[in-house]
């Protein structure tokens, strides 16, 4: 298992795990709270490949996972609770990630969020964060596993899908 920034060669892959994992939950076997062509799209890919923030999971050769890495938090952090307080440059954001279907069970979500805290305590960032929509129970279950706290729950529009009670999380390295 190897943990790589993504190049414009792991695109389609994970557009790929986008849709199946959207395919999966309006086939009623998982719940994200996502929506085919709102978020996430094959934009949302090419746009963090243009930041230069998204990573892949490379196992057997083939993209089995995939997340956005980076400081930025989103605007409904603002309205959150948060238990350790941190200047911007401190905080590391995990965004968008996802597992392919076709590899779920395996432990990549585990080590993807195991690469995520090693590669914020290397760029100095003590405080991590990330947020999930609050119908993903699987999800909530596995950063709550990982030592992940729930700050609070936002209501708000989150990339374009109305109605979404954000569920921000937090751990301190």
């Amino acid at each position: 298992m190897q943990f790589i920034k993504a190049t414009s060669g792991h695109i389609d892959a994970i557009a790929a795990i986008y849709c199946r994992i959207i395919d999966a939950q309006e086939q009623g076997r998982l719940t994200v709270g996502w929506q085919r062509g709102v978020y996430p799209t094959r934009q949302t890919a090419l746009d963090a490949l243009k930041r230069g923030d998204l990573f892949v999971c490379i196992d057997g050769g083939k993209t089995v996972a995939a997340a956005i890495i980076n400081k930025t938090q989103v605007p409904a952090y603002e309205d959150v609770s948060w238990a350790y307080a941190a200047g911007p440059d401190e905080v590391m954001v995990l965004h968008t990630l996802v597992v392919d279907p076709l590899c779920s069970g395996r432990g990549y979500g585990t080590a993807f969020v195991a690469y995520y805290e090693s590669y914020a305590k290397n760029n100095g960032c003590p405080v991590l964060r990330m947020d999930t929509n609050e119908k993903n129970a699987a999800a909530r279950r596995l950063y709550a596993r990982l030592g992940y706290r729930e700050a609070g729950i936002v209501p708000c529009v989150f990339n374009g899908i109305k109605g979404v009670g954000l569920v921000c999380l937090e751990k301190k390295l």
